[in-house]
């Protein structure tokens, strides 16, 4: 991520833009950037383009990056929220994308690109026109997405309409659990599953759920986990435990899920003064 260039702080592409029209040719850049944590600087020398008689660096920049997943869940009391249980990487290079002013917006399911083997399959969907943002997004983890939800937005699903208990990894069982996710619109609909393995983890760690789609409507809409499922609640006996994170490319219809309490971690919530793992949240 670039920082400054010449000493002067970037903030998007049209800083860059603004740069580039004092600079001159064969005169080097100092560009500060981060790279994979660290800090460092690299020299770059601008040439002319004859076309338009502008200096240009020879970088494709991007200041941007969206797409499409599902909430895990929020804490009424403080605002905080958790979604898709993975991290965010930039589609080109593959690097964890860093977040500096993330925002947040409903989405609407418009049809699903089913999955089939080898072929993982997608949410196709849209944000609104002028859609408004609802919440920010301060943190890009591996354990999802955090940030706080605005409180005008802090409304339940019409699913449930009171607050969730959470379930440890030690208390996952395995056995029939369901997803909650969205197939057309924003409607929030139940969907069945199996919990094929729940892995033991003492510290924080991804992929410890191992799960079946067994519901039929959902196999016959979506052919399993799909892309934009990334998040989906996991509810078991009346309890969230997790989120669906990862589909296996060659078995659609299984896949890998995050344990709560790490993405409950991530949020911050239980460092609070009402203690994390027995306090309540809204699904």
């Amino acid at each position: 991520m670039i920082t400054k260039i010449n000493g002067r702080q970037i903030g998007s592409i049209n800083d860059v833009r603004k740069l580039m029209t004092h600079m001159n040719q064969e005169k080097p850049v100092h560009v500060t950037l981060i790279r994979q944590r660290s800090t460092m600087e690299k020299k770059l020398t601008p040439i002319m383009d004859a076309a338009n008689q502008r200096c240009q660096l020879g970088l494709f920049i991007r200041d941007s990056a969206s797409g499409i997943g599902t909430m895990t869940f929020y804490d009424p009391i403080s605002g905080s929220y958790g979604a898709l249980g993975h991290v965010i990487a930039d589609r080109d290079t593959g690097q964890p994308i860093m977040v500096k002013n993330g925002r947040i917006v409903r989405s609407i399911v418009q049809a699903i690109d089913r999955g089939q083997e080898g072929k993982p399959g997608e949410k196709i969907a849209f944000f609104p026109e002028n859609a408004l943002s609802i919440g920010s997004v301060s943190k890009n983890t591996p354990f999802g997405i955090y940030g706080k939800m605005q409180k005008n937005y802090l409304t339940r699903s019409d699913m449930l309409q009171k607050a969730m208990p959470i379930a440890t990894a030690s208390q996952v069982q395995e056995g029939p659990a369901q997803i909650l996710t969205v197939l057309n619109g924003n409607k929030v609909e139940a969907f069945d599953i199996r919990i094929l393995n729940s892995i033991p983890q003492k510290h924080a760690a991804t992929k410890g759920l191992v799960l079946k789609i067994t519901d039929p409507k959902l196999l016959k809409a979506t052919g399993g986990i799909v892309q934009g499922m990334s998040g989906s609640p996991i509810i078991q006996n009346g309890k969230l435990i997790g989120a669906v994170t990862h589909v296996f490319v060659n078995d659609p219809t299984s896949g890998y899920g995050v344990h709560i309490e790490w993405m409950i971690h991530e949020a911050g919530l239980q460092d609070t003064q009402h203690s994390a793992l027995q306090k309540q949240i809204a699904s």
